[in-house]
């Protein structure tokens, strides 16, 4: 799940880029880094074409599971991937040829989309950046789009209590994306919601591509485009609340209607007849104010998604009902994923969410793995290295005290200076991130932890600690996995 910035030791996958995008037009060079992407260990990386052509047969027809206009680029294949610990299965998105001309561009769009992890989401994986092909890879979500289930559904329509959770989900997923500064979603409609193995909605993560490297190109029709998008050529955060507008009046109708009425007074005309009168009148009367607000001709007009996700909250009933029942999708099996190989003391630790014994562990490793440590050059000896070093010493201090809280803020002190890199010290504020409750900053500083030394196990296992807690237990155990097997490699060669 970590973006790396500096390149793998020989035998790992290419990760995922970020400052150096040298080589991308020498197909054959990606090929030999990516000898072993497809291993399933989950790690965000660069796959090579042929991983892809091999996963998609070669992009059959008979893998398309979405394909829009003519003029929009997305068209989006599943496929399955061979490693040596899984078979899984993908989602692949393929670009026009010349839709990102730059791949260092498209790259770091993909990178930064990568740093983007919630149970609300169809998370991004990988991507291709080989010769003039463009291509992002995403988890599969194996139970259709929502517009699959409110437009073209075969055997039941969804309820009234599933079609309020969409909604919530949705605007979760979207106020988690505003929290971590990704304000901006392309094109939000039925056609971007996905249902899990477990019938629970997610967004999907392409939304927060582009879809040419200038944004200018919405898909969908052209009246339920933003008008300010028609207007001024660009998606702003408004545009997407008015996208998400357009979505509730689909969950209400359960078919496309003229946003015209979102005006109307008397909602029942509007309701979704497959529904049968079984839905509360109170509840869609809410829904539908709360899509008429986010219909707002004029952008300032239209609610924050922090307002609606609470407005949302409060209509949800069933909560205690699982999505899948709700769905009419089977049940999956409940056996939990469980690692693969024995783990160490760092790995029981991690896998038990043991903090104090992590802790502990990571008091007692100092800065022995940290990789070129310059701390003794010449530079040490100036004002400024004395102050970045003694703000991290005193940040140790604060660390070894479990005095978490001031231990963040003395990292972040040495951090945000950029004269000195340490993965530990990234490691020891994602520890005290996790201390104070806080898992998606701990995963962040985890991955870059991963990105300064892309073997190093402690940053998988805290990327482990920091999913599971996050309630995306699979890719936590792919992290103890993957941590374990480096530290089995370390062994090896040490």
């Amino acid at each position: 799940m970590g973006c790396c910035l500096s390149s793998p030791p020989k035998g790992q996958h290419r990760p995922a880029p970020g400052r150096d995008h040298k080589g991308y037009e020498n197909s054959d060079n990606n090929h030999q880094v990516l000898a072993s992407a497809s291993d399933g260990s989950g790690g965000f990386c660069e796959f090579s074409l042929a991983e892809l052509k091999a996963a998609t047969n070669n992009f059959s027809p008979e893998y398309i599971v979405s394909k829009s206009a003519e003029n929009a680029a997305n068209v989006v294949y599943k496929g399955r991937l061979q490693g040596q610990n899984s078979r899984r299965w993908i989602a692949v998105k393929k670009f026009t040829k010349l839709a990102w001309p730059n791949a260092k561009q498209f790259a770091d769009e993909a990178s930064g989309v990568s740093n983007l992890r919630h149970k609300r989401l169809a998370n991004l994986i990988g991507y291709c950046c080989d010769w003039d092909e463009r291509l992002l890879v995403a988890e599969y979500m194996p139970n259709d789009t929502l517009a699959k289930h409110l437009f073209h559904w075969e055997n039941q329509t969804i309820e009234w209590a599933m079609r309020l959770r969409v909604a919530l989900y949705i605007a979760e997923a979207l106020d988690y994306c505003s929290s971590q500064g990704r304000l901006l979603y392309y094109d939000l409609n039925a056609y971007r919601v996905l249902f899990d193995e477990n019938g629970d909605p997610r967004l999907s993560c392409f939304g927060f591509m582009k879809n040419s490297r200038d944004g200018k190109s919405y898909s969908t029709y052209h009246e339920y485009t933003p008008p300010d998008y028609l207007k001024y050529g660009r998606v702003t955060p408004e545009s997407v609340i008015f996208s998400f507008g357009t979505v509730l009046l689909d969950l209400l109708s359960g078919k496309h209607i003229p946003l015209s009425h979102a005006q109307e007074e008397n909602i029942l005309p509007l309701m979704d007849s497959h529904l049968e009168g079984n839905f509360s009148t109170e509840e869609a009367t809410v829904v539908f104010q709360l899509a008429s607000k986010c219909l707002q001709y004029e952008p300032q007009e239209r609610p924050n998604i922090k307002e609606l996700v609470t407005a949302l909250a409060a209509l949800q009933n069933r909560a205690d009902v699982p999505s899948y029942e709700m769905m009419g999708i089977p049940k999956q099996e409940e056996t939990p994923p469980t690692p693969q190989r024995p783990l160490s003391q760092m790995g029981d630790a991690c896998l038990r969410m043991d903090l104090t014994a992590i802790h502990q562990i990571l008091v007692m490793a100092h800065y022995k793995d940290d990789e070129g440590n310059n701390e003794l050059s010449f530079q040490e000896w100036t004002q400024l290295m004395r102050d970045v070093l003694e703000a991290r010493k005193r940040g140790d201090l604060a660390f070894q005290d479990k005095e978490f809280r001031a231990a963040i803020e003395c990292y972040s002190e040495y951090v945000n200076d950029g004269v000195m890199v340490s993965p530990t010290v990234f490691a020891r504020r994602s520890l005290c991130y996790l201390m104070c409750d806080q898992p998606d900053a701990a995963l962040r500083d985890a991955m870059q932890a991963q990105c300064m030394q892309p073997d190093w196990s402690t940053a998988f296992y805290l990327q482990a600690v920091a999913l599971a807690k996050l309630d995306m237990k699979k890719d936590s155990v792919d992290m103890l996995n993957e941590a374990a097997s480096l530290e089995e490699k370390r062994l090896r060669i040490g």
